[in-house]
């Protein structure tokens, strides 16, 4: 597990991370997501020790990173995959981080296999494409079978095949009991992998639940009803206490009930539906709802000139 308890980080006058607080439970795949400057990098940098927190404290697995003595047996992390020496080769970058840390040089052919990277191991890194050098950091990560694990961007320059793999890869650690804290803009992969979210802005916590209560909006329901009576059920609706309004044409949209109750009442004054489904907002719409107030960098629509 991953404890986070009242972390604040200040470069200067810059506050990097604001009072932070949540827990990475093991057997989940926690997405950590938020904007562009919301901390999610620092942060990952405090839990591994990488930068000192103002004030606040991280543990992991009930002790904090730097007082483990092989660190890559106990937490594996992925932040940077350009951070290798770039003359090395694949397999020579992972035996280096074998030897340091005390194990096993069998471990490099099992990790560099399980990351698909058996044809690229004796080339040099500085040949490798992003995507390869994403799938060497995962491999370093890996190396020492850690309990927790920590990836920023992970599907970053992955292809289509690659992307699949990583999401099941995530999935089959988190199965086997391990903790997974994920940083991702990919809201679609977020969306399909991850079973918890804790989602920051400009440095503070916005919301901390599972997936499926962000994507019903934190208890928010909608209902979308198309009859061709909309006048009459938008009467029986509103006469019952339902708030409901009147979208395009015959479609209807109700608030804070569920498909099955509108349809009851529809049944009993005898509308005919033509379409009834309780809506779910995608994680991406979910996300900007969440985070709007908290965007730092806002694009503007291109200017077509004629």
């Amino acid at each position: 597990m991953i404890r986070l308890r009242g972390v604040t980080k200040r470069y200067g006058e810059v506050l990097a991370v604001d009072d932070l607080s949540f827990d990475v439970e093991p057997g989940k795949v926690t997405g950590f997501l938020g904007p562009n400057g919301a901390g999610k990098s620092t942060t990952m940098r405090i839990i591994l020790g990488l930068d000192r927190p103002s004030s606040g404290e991280v543990l992991v697995n009930g002790r904090p990173f730097a007082a483990y003595a092989e660190p890559l047996r106990e937490v594996g992390a992925l932040l940077d995959p350009g951070s290798v020496h770039s003359g090395r080769t694949g397999r020579g970058h992972l035996r280096v981080a074998a030897r340091t840390n005390g194990l096993p040089l069998r471990r490099v052919e099992e990790v560099i296999e399980q990351v698909g990277l058996d044809g690229a191991a004796r080339r040099r890194i500085k040949g490798y494409s992003l995507g390869m050098r994403q799938r060497l950091g995962i491999a370093a990560a890996l190396l020492g079978d850690p309990r927790v694990l920590l990836f920023d961007e992970p599907i970053n320059g992955l292809d289509l095949d690659g992307v699949r793999w990583i999401r099941d890869l995530l999935r089959r650690l988190a199965d086997d009991g391990r903790t997974v804290l994920v940083s991702s803009h990919l809201m679609s992969e977020m969306e399909q992998t991850a079973d918890r979210l804790v989602v920051i802005g400009r440095g503070r916590l916005i919301a901390d639940a599972t997936t499926a209560e962000i994507l019903n909006g934190l208890g928010r329901r909608q209902v979308l009803v198309r009859t061709p009576q909309p006048v009459q059920l938008l009467r029986h609706l509103e006469e019952r206490g339902f708030i409901a309004s009147q979208l395009d044409g015959q479609d209807l949209q109700v608030e804070d009930r569920t498909a099955e109750e509108v349809g009851e009442l529809a049944h009993k004054f005898g509308v005919p539906l033509h379409h009834l489904s309780d809506v779910q907002q995608s994680l991406e719409e979910a996300f900007i709802e969440l985070t709007g107030d908290t965007v730092d960098y806002h694009g503007r629509p291109a200017e077509v000139t004629p």
